[in-house]
């Protein structure tokens, strides 16, 4: 008779939680917000306690799993920040899903090492850097000390989306990411 009585507390709990969750549900096409979490927030407006509860724990189970399931990905301000390192040079309007809060953290300069550098067929400097981003050189200018593992580039944002490199403090040359 308990294990009777727990799945009628179960049901009553997807019963009570389902309001708020389909207001959510409902919402989430207007919302950059997923569903599951809308569904989270939604449970604050009950004011019974019982069914805030009940509202609470099932939600937070959607959420759980979607999290599990790959649907949502929940990142820490950190891993955005982290992830809009990792991309500079790229143009990916997709990144604005991390503007949450106010103005995001501009990313407009990179100091990383060389892991290896060389020239491509067209005498070009191809330089691959230690976190595994590929920079080409695209204008004609000469490096007069070629990089080597172990250099320190530097690329900077330039005007029109175009990116200049120092290579060991050298005369900066126009690059653009390729990897």
């Amino acid at each position: 008779m308990p294990h009777f009585q727990s799945g009628l507390k179960l049901a009553a709990v997807l019963v009570l939680a389902a309001p708020a969750m389909a207001a959510a549900q409902g919402r989430a096409d207007d919302s950059p917000r997923a569903a599951q979490f809308e569904a989270l927030v939604a449970c604050r407006a009950l004011a019974d306690t019982t069914q805030r509860l009940a509202c609470f724990d099932a939600a937070a189970a959607q959420l759980a799993e979607a999290e599990k399931s790959g649907e949502i990905v929940v990142v820490s301000r950190a891993q955005a920040q982290a992830a809009r390192r990792q991309a500079f040079g790229f143009s990916l309007p997709s990144l604005s899903i991390f503007d949450r809060t106010g103005r995001p953290e501009e990313v407009d300069r990179l100091t990383a090492q060389v892991d290896r550098a060389y020239q491509n067929s067209n005498g070009k400097w191809v330089v691959v850097l230690s976190d595994g981003a590929v920079w080409e050189q695209i204008d004609s200018e000469s490096v007069p000390r070629s990089p080597r593992s172990g250099s320190k580039a530097e690329i900077r944002k330039a005007a029109l989306g175009s990116f200049f490199m120092n290579l060991d403090g050298q005369r900066a040359v126009r690059a653009r990411r390729v990897k």
